[in-house]
């Protein structure tokens, strides 16, 4: 097994728990109360500042290890996942107006279907009444026409019936008017 791959698996948890001693142990080192009856805490700037330095600079590499790029990553998965569900929502919207498009254009061509065959049913039923009007109109001039037929007969009849009384009428009518028989 190469070192190299050993050590960039261990190197994180290595330098932490080094990290970590030198957190609690140097700062107490270098701190010292001061012996005056004032007892604060006296900062000399001598090598100690060094140390301070690198006990600072350790203490962010070691907090960006463990704690600034998870959070970040959790970070731009959740951007990542916003954007997935903005885009989604950006296509179920558009989905949605092209949806409500269809339905109106369906519904505009299903009004124009509907008013073409009310047109149809309109036309045929026009053509329907004038059939059924020129079917009677036949009927009427075929009756009427019987019975012009039946009048001529009746009058013929009566005519020839009249012609044989003729006489008897004018005898009768001739004695009323003079008032003595002819």
């Amino acid at each position: 097994m190469n070192f190299s791959n050993v050590w960039r698996r261990r190197a994180p948890y290595v330098l932490t728990s080094l990290a970590g001693a030198m957190l609690f142990l140097i700062p107490q080192i270098c701190l010292a109360s001061s012996g005056e009856s004032g007892g604060g805490v006296v900062v000399i700037p001598d090598g100690s500042v060094v140390i301070q330095i690198v006990n600072f600079l350790l203490s962010i590499w070691i907090l960006n290890l463990l704690l600034y790029k998870p959070i970040r990553k959790i970070l731009i998965q959740r951007k990542e996942k916003m954007q997935g569900l903005e885009l989604s929502i950006e296509m179920a919207d558009k989905d949605a107006v092209e949806k409500d498009q269809s339905f109106a254009a369906g519904i505009k061509e299903a009004r124009v279907k509907g008013l073409q065959e009310k047109e149809a049913l309109i036309q045929q039923a026009a053509d329907e009444e004038k059939r059924v009007v020129a079917e009677i109109n036949r009927q009427a001039q075929a009756e009427l026409a019987d019975l012009r037929e039946k009048i001529k007969k009746d009058a013929v009849v009566v005519r020839e019936s009249l012609e044989k009384e003729i006489g008897d009428f004018a005898s009768q009518i001739s004695q009323k008017i003079l008032g003595r028989t002819v």
